[in-house]
């Protein structure tokens, strides 16, 4: 089984407890379902229509990056098969059920750190946006109970070269960007 840190399951557990509170959970809990696709489908819609070629092309570049990390990070979990700190410590609550069985890595902050960098590469006012709605996916996950915070930082560290390299490979493809 794939343990990195020994004590991650006693941050998982102070963390999970914040959303003992019915606002944090809410809160959280609208994150995260929000992170499980609807915004990023709706900000891909929003650019196509709003954003003339270069909205067609970022969105177009969303899914394209968004295809490719799917296919990756099931693949790592289905290698990986580390449980779900809710699966592994009755002490931690999953406040929201779980779209898979494995927790490494996050594939919530990978999407949301992926499809964050080449959004805000050609929309760069986004950042705003993004950057905040990415940090609070990425939390989301350990606050209700369904990774550990390595799972978050390695999707993050993924997601932040998986963005970067389609950047790399559109501007040497196409020259947008």
């Amino acid at each position: 089984m794939f343990r990195p840190f020994a004590n991650e399951s006693d941050w998982c557990l102070r963390a999970n407890r914040r959303c003992a509170q019915h606002r944090v959970r809410a809160f959280f809990r609208l994150v995260s379902r929000l992170g499980d696709g609807a915004f990023w489908f709706a900000l891909m819609a929003a650019l196509m229509a709003l954003g003339g070629e270069r909205g067609f092309f970022a969105a177009l570049h969303m899914a394209a990056t968004g295809t490719v990390s799917l296919a990756l990070y099931k693949s790592l979990k289905g290698w990986t098969r580390r449980k779900r700190p809710c699966a592994a410590d009755t002490r931690i609550q999953a406040w929201i059920a779980p779209l898979d069985e494995f927790s490494f890595p996050s594939g919530h902050t990978l999407h949301a750190v992926t499809f964050s960098f080449v959004a805000i590469a050609y929309f760069p006012w986004l950042a705003w946006i993004l950057v905040p709605f990415a940090c609070c996916i990425a939390l989301s996950r350990v606050l209700l109970g369904l990774h550990y915070p390595s799972d978050v930082l390695a999707a993050i560290g993924i997601g932040g070269v998986l963005g970067k390299l389609s950047l790399v490979l559109g501007e040497l493809t196409t020259g947008i960007a």
